[in-house]
């Protein structure tokens, strides 16, 4: 395992997104999405690992579709770009090589979770709450390599104030 990762504003806003303590909770899919200003309805399917635990982590297929949304051909006909097939390598290495997964091989949500006790419980949502930061990081670090820097936009909080992740 790799040092631990800088947190960054993305980071963070995802952090605050998932969490749910000062927003209300968001998905790891759609924390992920809000978090880089991308429309986030496609992403509630990634919720628990594609609904139903057997899928691999939502927070890390988010991380892919991030990267194909910000690196990939407009054109729906046109090939793959090689900034996306760079960056998605890049992203899949560092997924495997510095990902907490909680001493799990798998990627699989329901494998990833399991050792965490209740899915609604509060280990299990520490440690999704956790994923879904090193997730931000690793899709914002790989885009940064590419040339693309997404800002990380301020959040109207439960209570009506506003997190800036840039402070």
């Amino acid at each position: 395992m790799s040092a631990p990762m800088a947190t960054g504003p993305l980071r963070s806003k995802a952090l605050v997104l998932y969490e749910g303590v000062r927003t209300p909770h968001r998905s790891c899919g759609i924390a992920l999405a809000e978090a880089f200003g991308r429309p986030s309805a496609a992403y509630q399917s990634l919720r628990r690992g594609g609904i139903t635990g057997e899928g691999t982590c939502g927070a890390i297929v988010a991380g892919q579709l991030l990267l194909g949304e910000l690196l990939g051909d407009p054109d729906p006909t046109g090939k793959v770009t090689p900034e996306l097939r760079a960056a998605m390598a890049r992203y899949l290495a560092r997924v495997r090589t510095e990902l907490d997964r909680g001493g799990v091989d798998s990627l699989v949500c329901n494998d990833m979770t399991a050792p965490w006790g209740e899915f609604t419980g509060p280990a299990r949502h520490g440690f999704c709450t956790a994923v879904v930061g090193q997730v931000a990081q690793l899709v914002d670090e790989t885009l940064r390599e590419h040339g693309v820097e997404v800002a990380a936009s301020p959040v109207t909080l439960s209570d009506g104030a506003v997190f800036d992740p840039n402070r």
